[in-house]
């Protein structure tokens, strides 16, 4: 069973719950993550959740996202789940924005509660996106995203439209 950690008002361990139970009208706080992923031509790829998702559905996002297990780091989280979400190998991960943090409602009702550290990392291999994850994705321009979340944001999560002046508008690992 998937667990995700919680935190306290300072962002301290002090817990763990099923991932299952977690997001809801009252998500408690809770670690997680975000990661932009760039190609070789530095443009990023962005996701649309799958309409089966709890928060969220249909809504176009980051790379991936996901959530740390109790005693795993963060960075081992964002390698799981770019294979979990993406089907892919990622390489050269780098924390763009340690100490994000959010709390937004989507039109359901339900609670996104997180702290949310920012990676960025390069595509190391073919992608094969996991459909329960994600139902499209495109490889775009990030000067092109900005505009396109500032014109529009109600396309995009909340997290993303947040983040976005946080991430490098070309690929940091060039």
């Amino acid at each position: 069973m998937e667990q995700v950690v919680l935190l306290d008002e300072r962002g301290e361990p002090s817990g763990a719950m099923a991932k299952s139970q977690v997001h809801s009208e009252s998500t408690p706080l809770h670690l997680a993550f975000s990661c932009y992923l760039y190609n070789d031509e530095g443009l990023l790829l962005v996701t649309r959740r799958a309409l089966s998702k709890v928060a969220w559905p249909g809504a176009w996002t980051n790379s991936f996202c996901g959530h740390p297990q109790p005693g795993e780091s963060v960075q081992d989280a964002v390698h799981r789940r770019a294979e979990q979400e993406l089907g892919a190998a990622v390489g050269r991960v780098h924390l763009v924005a340690p100490d994000f943090r959010y709390r937004a409602v989507d039109p359901g009702g339900i609670v996104e509660n997180e702290v949310c550290p920012v990676y960025t990392a390069t595509l190391e291999s073919a992608l094969e996106p996991n459909p329960e994850e994600l139902t499209q994705w495109q490889w775009v321009d990030p000067a092109q995203l900005r505009a396109a979340a500032a014109a529009a944001p109600f396309a995009f999560s909340p997290w993303m439209v947040e983040q976005l002046p946080l991430v490098p508008s070309a690929s940091p690992h060039e």
